[in-house]
């Protein structure tokens, strides 16, 4: 079975720490399996008319969280493609069970020091803006963890060619799907 013979029922949704690569990767595999891509965070701009910095700062996590959960909840309505969320989305208990309702979740799963080198490239993170951002990014990924290994897939995030990340997340969704048959 080809990449593109691989038919999903419902959408694959990628969870996972900011830096995990699900942005990334989610366009790489919409490509691969011909579905539509969408960046969650992106959508929520979209919806709210600023970015999620603005949005963090003028209003707040607990606000930016409720119209993140309408989001999701609306994109899964939609077509079978892949969705990229943002690293905050799959702590929501009724985001999870959204995305457990209607969708297969594919947590990215990286380490520290992996994740680290990825997001310190930049300082859009809200959540990073902190006066010590790696001790910051450290107590995240110890609180989300055990709230991401609900997931229903996990595959390795690394730091080798995306190709390769894409081809991992595939053979997991295949092995995945055949038991759910």
């Amino acid at each position: 079975m080809t990449d593109a013979e691989l038919k999903l029922a419902k959408p694959l949704v990628l969870v996972g720490m900011m830096g995990a690569g699900k942005t990334v990767i989610g366009k790489r595999l919409a490509a691969k399996l011909m579905v539509p891509f969408t960046d969650v965070d992106l959508e929520i701009e979209k919806a709210a008319g600023c970015s999620i910095a603005d949005f963090f700062q003028n209003y707040g996590e607990d606000a930016f969280r409720d119209g993140e959960r309408r989001v999701i909840k609306r994109l899964l309505g939609g077509s079978v493609g892949i969705l990229a969320t943002g690293g905050g989305a799959f702590m929501d208990a009724g985001t999870r069970k959204e995305i457990s309702q209607s969708g297969i979740s594919v947590w990215l799963k990286a380490d520290l020091e992996t994740l680290w080198r990825r997001v310190s490239r930049r300082d859009t993170r809200p959540l990073l803006k902190t006066s010590n951002p790696k001790v910051t990014l450290e107590g995240l990924v110890n609180q989300r963890y055990p709230v991401y290994a609900e997931a229903d897939i996990t595959v390795i995030s690394t730091d080798g060619p995306p190709e390769e990340m894409v081809g991992q997340v595939l053979g997991a969704v295949r092995n995945y799907l055949k038991k759910e048959k």
